[in-house]
Order: C-alpha cells, then sequence, then structure tokens
C-alpha cells in the first residue's frame, strides 16, 4: 500500500526477501529510505515534487512495512545495515539505476551511511536526516543522550521482552514515538499514521524492529569500526538535515561530528524535531533539491 500521489506500489524479489515500496516520476533516480517506527509513507509530503525532478524509490527497509521480515540470527547478520543497504543497492539494480541520489531519515539515513562506504561508486550524492553516525553516539554516550534514547538501549534487551510489551499496546507505543520525537503535533496526517499503524501491528514488524536495532549495538558497531580503523569515509557529497528543536541538534555539533566520517558535507537545520519530511516538508523539499540539483 502507498499514500504517495504519483507513485504506484511495488514489490520485488531482493537478496531472497521481498522489498515493497512506491515508485513514480521521471529523471535521475532518487532513493527514499525510511525511519522508525515508520514505513515509506512517511515521505508522502514531499514524494510527489520530488516526482517532478526525479524517479523517485520510496522503499520499505527489510523488517517494515510491506517488506518481508526474514527471521533474526544470534549475530543480528540479517538486520545490520550492511544487509539492508545491499537491499537497496540490488533494488535500484533491478529498476535499471546502477548510480543514484539516496535521502534517509532515522535508520534509513543509517543505511545510508553504510551504503555511501560498501558502495561509494553507486551513490552519487546522499542525504541523512536528523542523525549522527551511530559509532559516535554510542562513542560518546552519557545520561543525556540514555534519557532522551531510552528505547536504543530499550529495544536491544533480548527477546522477547521489549517485543511482549511493546506488542501488549502497540498502538500506544507508536503513537508515544511520534510525540515524544515530533514538536509538531499537526504534522502526522491521519491517513500516514493509519499506515504507520497497520505496519506496526504486526507481530513480526516489532520484532524486526528490536533486531534492526539489536544489529545496531553489535554487529552494525563491528563493521563502523572496521572503517574507522581505516579512515575510511563518506566520499560523496553528503547534505546533512536535523530538526531546529530536536534533540540531535540540541546535544551534537552536528557538521562538526559528520566531518570526522565524511569528507563533503554541508548541511543546516529546519523547524521542528525530528520527522523532517512531516514536520518541515517546505524547507527539508527545498533543502534536498537544491542539493541535488
Amino acid at each position: 500500500m502507498t499514500i504517495l500521489n504519483r507513485c504506484v506500489p511495488f514489490q520485488r524479489d531482493v537478496n531472497g526477501i521481498t522489498i515493497a515500496g512506491a515508485i513514480g516520476g521521471s529523471g535521475q533516480p532518487l532513493l527514499l529510505l525510511h525511519g522508525y517506527p515508520q514505513t515509506h509513507a512517511m515521505w508522502h509530503a514531499i514524494a510527489p515534487k520530488l516526482t517532478e525532478q526525479f524517479t523517485v524509490i520510496a522503499a520499505d527497509l527489510r523488517g517494515y512495512g510491506d517488506s518481508a521480515k526474514p527471521a533474526d540470527d544470534p549475530d543480528h547478520t540479517p538486520y545490520s545495515k550492511r544487509a539492508m543497504a545491499a537491499d537497496m543497492v540490488n533494488l535500484m539494480t533491478q529498476f535499471g539505476f546502477t548510480r543514484f541520489f539516496v535521502v534517509g531519515h532515522d535508520r534509513g539515513a543509517r543505511v545510508t551511511h553504510r551504503m555511501c562506504l560498501d558502495y561509494p561508486d553507486r551513490v552519487v550524492r546522499a542525504a541523512v536526516l536528523d542523525i549522527v553516525p551511530t559509532h559516535y553516539m554510542y562513542l560518546t554516550a552519557d545520561r543525556e543522550f540514555a534519557t532522551a534514547y531510552y528505547h536504543w538501549f530499550f529495544l536491544i534487551q533480548p527477546a522477547p521482552l521489549p517485543e511482549t510489551l511493546i506488542g501488549a499496546d502497540p498502538d500506544f507505543w507508536l503513537r508515544s514515538k511520534l510525540a515524544h520525537w515530533g514538536r509538531t503535533p499537526t504534522a502526522f496526517t491521519e491517513e500516514a499514521v493509519a499506515e504507520y499503524l497497520r505496519c506496526f501491528r504486526n507481530p513480526a514488524t516489532i520484532a524486526a524492529s528490536c533486531a534492526d536495532y539489536r544489529a545496531a549495538a553489535t554487529i552494525d558497531l563491528e563493521h563502523d569500526e572496521v572503517d574507522v580503523r581505516a579512515r575510511r569515509k563518506v566520499d560523496c557529497p553528503l547534505l546533512v538535515l536535523w530538526g531546529a528543536q530536536g534533540f540531535v541538534g540540541r546535544k551534537y555539533n552536528v557538521l562538526e561530528v559528520w566531518r570526522q566520517y565524511a569528507s563533503d558535507v554541508q548541511g543546516h537545520s529546519v523547524p521542528g524535531g525530528h520527522f523532517l519530511p512531516e514536520e518541515a516538508p517546505a524547507e527539508t523539499l527545498a533543502a534536498v533539491q537544491a542539493f541535488l540539483s
């Protein structure tokens, strides 16, 4: 299902699993990747305008939306950002795109970061929305971070603890995350929230999303350490946006941090909190269009 105007739903077999999403428009290819606890529907306010300039592919990450939820393993390899990035690169290949732009928010931005490192020949330009690198956040974790990002430490607890507690009332959990991280209550349309809830009520989605966070605290950090030790950085031009009233901009010198991990960084804040494409669609759209043009 999609609520993106000017886009049509798709399902593709990629790396042995199904990846779902929506595609529309014409022009240079642009991959859009969502965050937690949402789906590709989070781009509904800006994707239609982007289709006027780009071929837009908005995909559900594995474990989310209508994409497959493969079983996890003890090392959390199936939900590593490396596996998720490989899904998306292969998806773009299936659509006939060898080189493309990518914009990721939240978890999708972490997949974008890994994609830029693992596939530097495929990503022309990239944008990451309201994050600093996972490696840096864990490396500098303190009480303020743990208080604001308590869910990072809750979701990584062994199964079935977080799955059981969230599954008792998934609607409450999802709505509380939107309210906690956002600063613009009117940003979330009823249609979009209904779509998020439809997907998140699936116990397999809850389990997969926990696996995503467990991977971030284990195998993803191992991959990141290899890159840091090798002094490997994102080489393509990188746009970094963050919410002016959100935690990331308050806690970190965002551009300074990203320049430790990427060679060519630019960016700025936009109004609102964490959910940039819904809280500040006009400003987010303008920044992305200017950067990709």
